[in-house]
């Protein structure tokens, strides 16, 4: 199995900043994706940002400079940095993978167990 946690939540006002990070454990082979959700309550979960094993790296249009996705592939790690936050980005925060557990197996996705981001205004 493979499990993810999240650390790095927490209460920010308007403005500040946060590092979300999230480390991957289990027996894992490969990573070739890593992302970060969020759902804030009442709404569906959207995606924030993602990377690939090459590095590249997507955001929502909300997102787009103010965070920073980054992952140490050695470590199994993925980080988000939260710069110049705001009150609609207050939302439960989740890790995501897709992640083979042995050579030439499937990738299938795994999910952290999120971490409370709360902006105030």
């Amino acid at each position: 199995q493979v499990q993810l946690v999240e650390s790095g939540g927490g209460l920010v006002q308007a403005g500040g900043s946060l590092r979300l990070s999230c480390a991957a454990s289990g027996t894992i082979f490969a990573i070739s994706l890593m992302r970060w959700y969020r759902q804030a309550p009442g709404k569906q979960r959207e995606l924030v940002a993602s990377i690939n094993s090459s590095g590249s790296t997507n955001y929502a249009a909300s997102v787009r400079g103010r965070f920073t996705i980054s992952a140490d592939n050695a470590k199994n790690t993925v980080s988000l940095e939260m710069n110049n936050l705001r009150a609609e980005d207050t939302a439960v925060y989740y890790c995501y993978v897709d992640a083979a557990r042995y050579s030439g197996g499937n990738y299938y996705n795994y999910w952290g167990q999120g971490t409370q981001v709360t902006v105030s205004s």
